[in-house]
């Protein structure tokens, strides 16, 4: 039996080892049981606790109910004070009895004495102690404010006054842009333009909307590091949200403006500053004035000379008005160079703005100058408007046309008042008969208005067109329908309507006339008479004049030798190109060569390759 048994249970034990498990089944005497899962049922979740109304503080997480551990328990906050003598105990004392009103009035008493360092203490333990009602001290955003100056004016880093603005999140305190001010400040002094930007740009995007100080804190700090155009982006915003650019950054950028050559660029802010109410009474100093008046003639910018005129006028306002009054004047130079940039450019704003500076400059204590009269006509000439170029021809006339201190070239067509011939000139005949009869008119209407300069303008218009008759008939009006009697200058353009038609033998005519009538021939008599010869290719007669322009007193002009060697040459006149040399050195010019001039002189423009 035993036997059996032992072999049994090895047979079970062999099969067991055999078998997978999977095909083992166990004998049980009880019923089957479902294996399917089932959801866990969740108990329903308690109602939650109000929130803690111990907030608006930090030292709600420490030991605030015990004084007496306070002070190990609070070592690490950022907020406590490093040093502790008897000084600090008496702050420390004195902050246990103030509230937050009686706390702001003691910060202004220090803050007008400068005691920083007693007000961050005080601030420190005042946030640190309770108050009546047995709770932790609770401060509001302007009295932080005070504690962020407090720690800008001992000298704190941009990045110190950051953390301590990140840490009025833990009082519930939300920086306003006075306290984002004051970081800024930082950044300026300590030239973080980058960083100042960018906190400009996050005032923004939160919602702090920048004031007048941080837009100025920005643009002044970008204007040091020579940022201009990053410069004129936060300068275009100021403007656009109604703030106040501050003179000291106005007068900044102007000067980085010219300084750069921008001069585009400060134009159109000049321009932007003068559409707000708040920034167009801004202007530069009266030196960077003058300045900015000198760079834009110079570059031809008629708008921005226009707008530095516009600031010298309101300079010279400003001193008429103090007490006692301070009489400012612009260099008549000045004026002179803007009615030439206004004639450069078209620009009749400028001839209006730069007379009406001078005279008030002047203020009627004399006159202005005749190179200012001249400059003021080529102006007007330039833009066609002859009808005030030729008024101011008058003024110029009535005011110097007796003195005899005058030189006589003043009114000569050829030189001063050539800019006047050339815009009589422009439109051919038409214009000229159009200005001819509006003289005849005037000078029988009451008062009249009789001017030989202002013919001699026609006279020499018509020779410049190659028109002899209307030239002669206009010579002639001056005596029979005018009433007046021709001067040098009228006989000057009446030989050069001659001689541009070649009639060198009329030209000489009208010489020996004048001549005849005791009028005195000038230096530009001879020179035409000249040009009559040399056009007629006579260098021969050219000399003689020459001789007799020596013999009167004048000295011929480099250019008119060099005209007659060039004929000499052509026409192969040795003995007259002798003649020349012999005046060359007495008069101790150097001609230089001819070899280009000859070389296109010889040219051969014919059609054969």
């Amino acid at each position: 039996m035993a036997m059996r048994m032992t072999i049994l249970s090895r047979t079970s034990f062999f099969h067991c080892k055999n078998l997978s498990p999977a095909f083992i089944r166990l004998i049980s005497g009880f019923p089957f049981l479902s294996q399917e899962p089932y959801l866990q049922e969740i108990p329903p979740a308690a109602s939650p606790l109000p929130p803690n109304p111990s907030s608006g503080s930090p030292f709600y997480q420490e030991n605030w109910r015990n004084p007496s551990v306070g002070s190990a328990a609070l070592a690490g906050h950022s907020l406590v004070p490093v040093g502790f003598d008897h000084s600090s105990a008496r702050i420390m004392a004195f902050s246990q009895t103030l509230d937050l009103a009686s706390l702001m009035s003691v910060f202004a008493d220090w803050m007008l004495s400068q005691r920083w360092s007693d007000l961050k203490q005080l601030f420190e333990f005042w946030i640190r102690s309770l108050d009546a009602s047995g709770k932790p001290n609770r401060p509001d955003v302007n009295l932080y404010n005070h504690y962020l100056r407090a720690n800008l004016m001992m000298g704190a880093s941009a990045g110190e006054l950051l953390d301590l603005v990140g840490q009025m999140q833990e009082y519930e305190i939300s920086p306003n842009t006075a306290s984002y001010n004051l970081v800024l400040k930082a950044m300026y002094q300590a030239r973080e333009y980058e960083a100042a930007a960018k906190l400009l740009d996050r005032m923004l995007l939160t919602g702090c909307m920048p004031d007048d100080e941080s837009y100025n804190l920005v643009i002044g700090l970008l204007l040091l590091k020579n940022q201009i155009d990053s410069a004129l982006k936060y300068l275009d915003m100021l403007l656009k949200s109604g703030s106040m650019l501050s003179s000291s950054v106005f007068t900044e950028y102007v000067q980085s403006c010219v300084s750069t050559g921008k001069l585009d660029t400060l134009a159109l802010i000049i321009e932007k500053c003068k559409t707000t109410d708040q920034n167009k009474a801004l202007s530069p100093t009266w030196k960077l004035c003058n300045y900015i008046a000198d760079v834009a003639m110079q570059a031809d910018h008629s708008k921005l000379a226009f707008f530095a005129l516009e600031f010298l006028a309101r300079w010279i306002a400003r001193g008429e008005n103090a007490r006692p009054p301070i009489l400012l004047s612009v260099d008549e130079g000045l004026v002179a160079s803007a009615l030439a940039t206004a004639g450069r450019t078209f620009d009749s704003t400028l001839i209006d703005a730069s007379w009406s500076v001078l005279k008030r400059s002047l203020r009627q204590k004399r006159a202005p100058n005749p190179e200012t009269y001249l400059a003021k006509i080529y102006a007007y000439s330039s833009l066609g408007n002859l009808q005030r170029a030729f008024s101011t021809l008058n003024e110029l006339e009535t005011t110097y046309g007796n003195s005899e201190d005058v030189d006589n070239e003043l009114f000569s067509p050829f030189t001063s008042l050539c800019p006047l011939v050339t815009a009589c000139s422009k439109n051919g005949f038409s214009t000229l008969d159009s200005v001819y009869v509006q003289l005849e008119n005037l000078s029988n209407s009451d008062p009249p208005y009789k001017s030989v300069a202002a013919l001699n303008c026609v006279v020499l218009g018509c020779a410049n067109i190659w028109d002899l008759d209307r030239a002669y008939e206009t010579f002639e009006a001056i005596a029979e329908k005018i009433g007046l009697t021709p001067d040098i200058h009228s006989y000057n353009a009446l030989m050069c309507a001659f001689g541009k038609v070649k009639k060198t033998s009329e030209a000489c005519k009208v010489f020996e006339h004048l001549v005849s009538l005791g009028v005195k021939p000038n230096a530009t008599t001879y020179t035409l008479l000249v040009d009559a010869h040399l056009a007629n290719r006579d260098p021969k007669a050219a000399l003689h004049v020459i001789d007799e322009m020596v013999d009167a007193g004048f000295t011929p002009s480099k250019e008119m030798l060099k005209k007659v060697r060039r004929r000499c040459s052509r026409e192969s006149d040795v003995d007259s190109d002798e003649r020349l040399q012999s005046l060359v050195h007495r008069f101790g010019y150097m001609m230089g060569g001819e070899g280009r001039r000859e070389l296109l002189y010889n040219l051969n423009y014919g059609s054969n390759y």
